[in-house]
């Protein structure tokens, strides 16, 4: 092989890492994204459990379905 056809084949070789390296990239930037969505879903999740949990407890116990006003 001669010297140029080894310069093109590096040149080429540089360029198809340099797309592989920006698809990698992007790939590791939607799951970064999926991954964010997952937990903000479970947060959410969680945060409506507990005011749920709150509901259901006052309405069973019938704490602070009434205010008494007089003193």
């Amino acid at each position: 092989m001669d010297l140029v056809g080894a310069i093109v084949n590096f040149d080429q070789a540089s360029n198809l890492s340099s797309v592989q390296m920006a698809v990698a990239k992007k790939i590791l930037d939607v799951q970064q994204y999926s991954g964010n969505a997952a937990v903000q879903l479970i947060q959410a999740a969680s945060n409506g459990i507990d005011q749920s949990g709150d509901a259901l407890v006052a309405a069973a116990t019938g704490l602070g379905g009434q205010l008494d006003t007089y003193a």
